[in-house]
């Protein structure tokens, strides 16, 4: 009886906590404070540069800053002044008259034209060898053609695709709140299209199944014309790809993937390079995505996207087109709205019904929960000619991971070698294969490098920013008076280090609107004092929070980096938990950091990192070394008798310096590397460097600690196992290891993807062939519990408790 009523009491208790929490919600958090507008104005950036080194001319001719101080504008925000007509009744259908004027090109005898295109006409006729013409009938092969053509692309249906703006016009307005695009970009993009007269390439990242959609969309309505989407056929269904192709999409047929010497595979490769140089020579633009579909388990670049973006580079090599000009894309949520509860299991092909229900479901929620708003980013065009003769010259040595990083592990050596890290996990499929090596490289290259662009110049949301404050700097709950001062903060820091927000606004409004969008992780409970303490929900949404916060990343990463790196270099030499004070007494030269930074470097995946291919290493060192001075955590420390570090006027350049290129100057390669051993710096002792120091070294703690965890397990895995095998057994093992710790951010299947990817690439698993597959099994060398300790304890050292 007595359990009996302490249950009722228990449930009673938890509903009016529930019931004064909703009420929290729905009242605006029930504060008056003060409207502040702390950083919108002062200070924004405007991002999306092209590379200097590897484009320096496009850098030069395609932007002008004059651009930078157009605004933004809303792009599903359509009223009467966006159509040529006036008038009460023009107020009530400007969605329907607004996608009547829409410029749709007619459709050009592209079939006719790509059947006639020498790549395909060689393959009729057998002049290749292993085309499909040999021995059989042409009329066969024409048949065969027009059915692979099909699984291809099909004719723009100009009525379908009006209806279908019209009606994505009102479901945009419905779900988002706004999505905003800067109209300088677009204007730039405008002028770079219509003074080189070059076919656009956009290559975008890949956020959201609804970016295929929004993205031409938004391009249609800036008047850039009808959009050519590259769709991965796994993601639709066989209806829906039908319909996607009226509206332009573009999709790789199976029989492109079978092997070099197949009479299909070479008869599907001619097609689909004839229609992608038949597009091109047209000028339509075409948006590739970089990354994987979301929902795909592995590496972040796409192997499908490499592929399209390899069609585009032959068309420019073999002189079918002179040039064509890339355009970075990325796009931004507050939250993506077709992500569910768990986004990283793998997704069934999405079809029609099943996007029809979708899209009801999203419009019966409208009303009931906040909408989202949206970035659209367009980064400087460049020219592809440009970046393929320059970026050649800045190819070097490299060496994998395992000749790197495994005999410095297990203390066989100390010195890191002067090389860079070869790391490629998207495998090459495809009429990728078919290229050379060297285009191969060049496709690779270029894709990340792309794919870098696109990243450093999206804006980071509201969300990102309030998910990384409550998973590293206050899990256990914050003051929401004094979360407003320290989300005015991370703001202005993101601003300061060159990334764009992606809202605007007064700070109360903004962080309310921010909590209601995560109310599901995020909990409000109200105080004696009159304020609202803001505490996340353990569990799973720690591990939501830390997808959230992974956006914000690349703003603070180098940062973070060099943070890890130091506290790695003092690990050796004081207790973790010792005080700021002591730590600060420690000197650290330049070369043991410039060694702590290399290692982390070599470790973290490329995937993370996306390094500019033509940056070295040791200039990354240099300039994770200068961030850290530059956001005061690190002080130049004189020694007697030495040169001060602020005395530039006797350095100088040695002669073998002379002839080499920007991306090759080193330390290790200058007469002045031999001064770098003098140079000495101590941790500052300002009041606020502690907890700026371990927030920056909490960034990465999610990705490390799933590292350690991993390092841990390698001699409780059931071993050998096929690779989705273990990584099953390795995500059980961090889901059990996150109840006991609490560590559920760490408790993520892309993490423990990476860390059996990077494990293998070091040299700790290794795959041996079997009948049922490939098998992971445990190298020789990682078989002693001693050297698998050594593992951990390297990869431990990074990590700040």
């Amino acid at each position: 009886m007595d359990t009996m009523l302490e249950a009722r009491l228990q449930t009673q208790q938890r509903n009016t906590q529930n019931s004064q929490e909703t009420s929290l919600w729905s009242s605006g958090f029930g504060m008056k404070l003060e409207a502040v507008t702390p950083f919108l104005g002062k200070y924004r950036p405007f991002v999306g540069r092209c590379c200097q080194t590897c484009t320096p001319k496009s850098w030069e001719s395609l932007f002008h800053r004059s651009i930078m101080d157009l605004g933004f504008c809303n792009v599903v925000l359509v009223k009467e002044e966006n159509t040529r007509f006036r008038g009460w009744l023009v107020r009530r259908l400007c969605y329907f008259l607004w996608s009547l004027e829409q410029r749709i090109p007619p459709c050009q005898d592209a079939p006719q034209k790509i059947m006639e295109s020498t790549r395909v006409q060689n393959v009729i006729s057998g002049r290749v060898p292993g085309g499909t013409g040999e021995g059989q009938v042409p009329d066969l092969v024409k048949k065969e053609v027009q059915r692979i053509l099909g699984h291809i692309q099909a004719p723009i249906h100009p009525f379908l695709l009006r209806l279908f703006s019209w009606a994505l016009l009102r479901f945009l307005n419905c779900v988002f709140l706004n999505v905003q695009l800067h109209k300088g970009q677009m204007k730039m993009v405008h002028k770079a299209a219509q003074a080189q007269g070059l076919p656009l390439v956009l290559l975008s990242t890949h956020k959201s199944l609804l970016d295929g959609i929004l993205l031409p969309f938004v391009l249609l309505s800036q008047g850039l014309g009808v959009l050519r989407v590259a769709w991965d056929p796994r993601t639709c269904s066989p209806t829906l790809r039908a319909l996607l192709k009226k509206l332009g999409g573009l999709f790789l047929p199976q029989e492109a993937n079978l092997t070099l010497d197949s009479p299909e595979g070479v008869l599907a490769r001619a097609v689909v390079h004839a229609a992608v140089e038949q597009l091109l020579v047209s000028r339509q633009p075409l948006l590739i995505f970089l990354e994987e579909h979301p929902g795909a388990q592995g590496p972040r670049l796409s192997a499908l996207g490499q592929t399209w973006l390899g069609l585009v580079v032959q068309a420019v090599q073999v002189g079918i087109i002179p040039d064509a000009m890339l355009v970075p894309v990325a796009i931004t949520y507050d939250l993506v709205p077709d992500a569910p509860c768990d986004v990283y299991h793998a997704l069934a092909p999405l079809g029609l019904w099943t996007g029809a229900l979708a899209v009801l479901r999203s419009l019966r929620g409208w009303g009931h929960s906040p909408r989202v708003c949206v970035r659209v980013h367009l980064a400087q065009p460049f020219s592809l000619q440009e970046y393929t003769i320059n970026a050649r010259s800045c190819w070097g040595s490299r060496q994998t991971l395992e000749q790197l990083l495994q005999p410095i592990v297990l203390g066989q050596c100390t010195v890191v070698p002067d090389t860079e890290k070869e790391q490629e996990w998207t495998p090459a499929t495809g009429p990728l294969l078919a290229f050379k090596e060297e285009d191969q490289l060049l496709v690779r290259r270029l894709s990340r490098h792309v794919l870098n662009a696109s990243v450093t110049s999206s804006a980071v949301m509201s969300t990102a920013i309030m998910a990384t404050l409550l998973l590293f700097k206050h899990q256990k709950g914050v003051f929401l008076s004094q979360l407003l001062g320290e989300f005015s903060w991370l703001t202005e820091e993101t601003l300061l280090r060159g990334f764009d927000v992606g809202f605007s606004g007064q700070l109360r409004c903004l962080v309310q609107h921010t909590l209601s969008l995560l109310r599901a992780h995020v909990a409000l409970l109200r105080v004696h004092q009159g304020d609202l303490l803001v505490v996340p929900r353990p569990g799973p949404s720690f591990t939501h929070l830390a997808r959230l916060s992974a956006e914000l990343l690349p703003a603070f990463l180098s940062e973070a980096v060099g943070a890890c790196a130091v506290r790695g270099l003092l690990a050796g030499r004081m207790p973790p938990e010792g005080p700021w004070e002591l730590q600060g007494i420690e000197l650290l030269s330049q070369n043991e950091l410039y060694r702590q930074i290399l290692l982390l470097l070599h470790l973290l995946p490329q995937d993370l990192l996306l390094l500019q291919p033509c940056q070295s290493s040791y200039c990354y060192c240099q300039e994770v070394l200068d961030r850290l001075i530059q956001c005061g955590l690190l002080v130049a420390e004189e020694t007697p008798g030495s040169r001060p570090a602020c005395d530039t006027g006797r350095q100088r350049l040695s002669a073998k310096l002379l002839w080499k290129p920007s991306g090759d100057f080193t330390d290790s390669d200058s007469d002045d590397f031999e001064e770098a051993e003098g140079r000495y710096f101590r941790l500052s002792q300002q009041s606020r460097c502690p907890d700026f120091f371990l927030f920056l070294c909490r960034l990465l703690s999610p990705l490390l600690k799933a590292f350690a965890q991993a390092a841990t397990f390698l001699h409780r895995g059931q071993l050998p196992d096929t690779e989705s095998g273990y990584t099953e057994q390795l995500l059980q093992f961090l889901q059990a290891t996150a109840q006991e710790e609490g560590f559920f951010e760490c408790a993520d299947q892309n993490l423990a993807i990476s860390a059996i990817w990077t494990f293998r690439d070091l040299g700790v698993l290794q795959q041996t062939p079997s009948p049922a597959g490939p098998m992971l099994c445990l190298s020789p060398t990682f078989t002693s519990r001693e050297n698998q300790e050594k593992l951990e304890q390297f990869i431990r050292q990074f990590i700040c408790s």
